[in-house]
């Protein structure tokens, strides 16, 4: 008898579970399932599980396709059982193609092609369904995007629109996706929300676009470049009863979210001074290093560090500045922005061509906050006082690029429909494209 193995955390069972089941009992003659426990779905940064591991198994063994039912609980535990069961074929999704080739030494591993588009009526009693999401654009972030989004429940990315007919082909057939379109309006038929991930000078219009359509939209950072294209397009979504989200992935990573409320605590006195920093070196022919595509340090990561500001201060400034260096043709390859409050000051520092220690400093009247670079991945931070032996270290996990938190924050909102999370606010992400608008009309700017 040939016995097969399969894993998954199988929630909100759709049709792309039972065909993956199907292929994978045809392989032999006696299929086991492995569920996934909550707990370990969390180790592995599985996001936005809905259903309980009760009902998932029983939604499992109600497809009539699975011989026997097991629970995966640890990371290596799929060799236990691979020897434990004596299995003769590992199978697995083929968005996971060389993940698990380290079992080859133990079975034969095949990788089975993925379901292309998602029923939410097959074997599903619950009454939220998948979201259906397509993708704008097809650059790096946007490939990032579909490898992340596997580790978020309830979510699948159908297809992707571009102008180019060519590059959006190659690109969903390298990411396995049900469908590519050149027509914005067919593209908008197919789908029930969409993740912008086009130029920035581009994103207003699909923004307008696409809530005007009524779609949910993620548009990646800076959301728009002016603070009322913020606010006339967080009104439209409000108007039509649509999810609009600023895709800052730091935002929504747990680590962050739980820095942010310690500072708030009181446990460091009031803030006086928050000092954030995120810079890198980019070479080359990149949009980042183009003015006419609106690139710049400033319009490229001066978002993460105002974040971090506007969480701790709010956004009532009473004064900023922008001391800026520029290359030949214009671009800034470094800007400090400094921002007073009535009580308080920071200053935030992004570089394209500058390289700088990529740390968050929180200042206090009793203590302050540490966090090490690359601080916008927040993993680690520690409190400390003039006694040293009251300071206290925090631990977080963030997991790989980090965009399944902003997608998982995204398909919450959609599925709660509660727009304006706590967590980044339309007035914080208004606020942030005010201050990118001001440096791009040349306010307040020092050369350096």
């Amino acid at each position: 008898m040939k016995k097969v193995i399969t894993y998954g955390t199988f929630d909100l069972f759709h049709e792309g579970h039972y065909r993956l089941l199907e292929r994978a009992k045809a392989l032999g003659d006696y299929l086991i399932v492995g569920v996934t426990t909550d707990n370990y779905d969390q180790s592995r940064g599985k996001l936005n599980v809905q259903e309980g591991l009760l009902k998932r198994i029983e939604n499992v063994k109600n497809c009539g396709l699975v011989d026997e039912i097991i629970i995966e609980e640890y990371e290596g535990q799929k060799i236990n059982d691979i020897l434990k069961y004596k299995v003769d074929i590992f199978a697995i999704g083929s968005d996971w193609i060389g993940k698990f080739d380290y079992i080859k030494e133990f079975c034969e591993v095949i990788y089975l092609e993925r379901t292309k588009g998602v029923s939410s009526t097959m074997l599903r009693a619950n009454t939220i369904g998948i979201i259906k999401l397509g993708i704008i654009g097809y650059g790096r972030i946007a490939k990032r995007f579909v490898k992340e989004s596997k580790y978020v429940s309830g979510v699948n990315i159908e297809g992707v629109y571009g102008l180019n007919a060519t590059s959006v082909e190659k690109f969903a057939t390298e990411n396995e996706l049900s469908f590519y379109e050149t027509d914005l309006e067919k593209f908008y038929v197919k789908v029930d929300a969409v993740y912008i991930a086009s130029p920035h000078l581009t994103h207003y219009d699909y923004i307008v676009s696409a809530l005007t359509n009524k779609k949910h939209v993620l548009c990646e950072k800076p959301m728009v470049l002016s603070k009322q294209q913020a606010q006339n397009a967080y009104e439209l979504a409000e108007k039509n009863g649509v999810i609009l989200m600023e895709a800052v992935k730091t935002a929504y990573c747990p680590g962050f979210v739980r820095l942010i409320s310690v500072a708030k605590s009181g446990l460091i006195g009031s803030i006086k001074n928050v000092e954030a920093t995120f810079t890198k070196l980019v070479t080359g022919d990149f949009r980042e290093l183009k003015k006419e595509s609106a690139g710049g340090s400033v319009t490229e990561l001066a978002t993460y560090p105002l974040l971090a500001i506007v969480k701790l201060l709010g956004t009532e400034v009473l004064d900023q500045r922008f001391f800026t260096y520029r290359d030949e043709n214009g671009v800034d390859l470094f800007t400090k922005i400094d921002l007073r409050y009535k009580d308080a000051i920071a200053s935030a520092k992004v570089g394209l061509g500058v390289k700088s220690e990529g740390d968050l400093i929180i200042a206090g009247t009793k203590g302050y906050i540490y966090v090490p670079a690359p601080w916008w991945k927040t993993e680690y931070f520690e409190i400390r006082f003039e006694d040293m032996s009251k300071n206290k270290k925090y631990f977080y996990k963030f997991e790989d690029d980090g965009l399944r938190y902003e997608l998982a924050e995204f398909a919450l909102a959609i599925n709660s429909k509660t727009a304006n999370s706590y967590k980044y606010t339309n007035a914080e992400s208004g606020f942030i494209c005010g201050v990118i608008e001001d440096y791009l009309a040349g306010r307040d700017i020092v050369e350096i």
